[in-house]
């Protein structure tokens, strides 16, 4: 098994894993980030650095700056868009004038598993309105 299609089985496991912010257990509670986390604990077999507490609103706030993506930049490799694929984690700007926020794994060339708020871990087409927010695109590092 290549290490994209341990990314994308790791994060079908976590499929109907219930909404919870911050949080990052499988099975348990998860938000969009917590998702990428616990597949990178799962893929990488460790996480590299801890979020901060954060809010529902942290990137709708002044000099929040692009947080998500910088943390990002930092343990994974970032890839050009057009370029992603399978396995690789997507972050969105969900306002035009926000930083990105949301974070989802690419399941398959139109599809990508995410968590949102009210809703469990779900599978989901990558239909043209997350097309159209899509800003950064990252694959994992290669695996020890």
């Amino acid at each position: 098994m290549t290490q994209a299609e341990m990314i994308v089985a790791a994060a079908r496991g976590w499929i109907g894993t219930p909404y919870r912010h911050q949080a990052s257990e499988r099975g348990v509670g998860s938000d969009c980030l917590g998702l990428v986390r616990g597949v990178y604990r799962e893929v990488m077999g460790r996480e590299p650095e801890l979020p901060p507490a954060y809010s529902a609103d942290w990137a709708e706030r002044d000099g929040a700056g692009e947080q998500m993506a910088d943390a990002a930049r930092r343990h994974l490799i970032a890839r050009r868009l057009g370029r992603e694929r399978p396995g690789d984690v997507l972050l969105f700007r969900l306002r035009p004038a926000a930083p990105a926020k949301h974070a989802a794994i690419l399941s398959d060339a139109t599809r990508m598993i995410h968590a949102y708020s009210g809703h469990a871990v779900v599978e989901t087409a990558l239909t043209p309105w997350w097309q159209r927010r899509l800003v950064f695109v990252f694959s994992f590092p290669e695996s020890d």
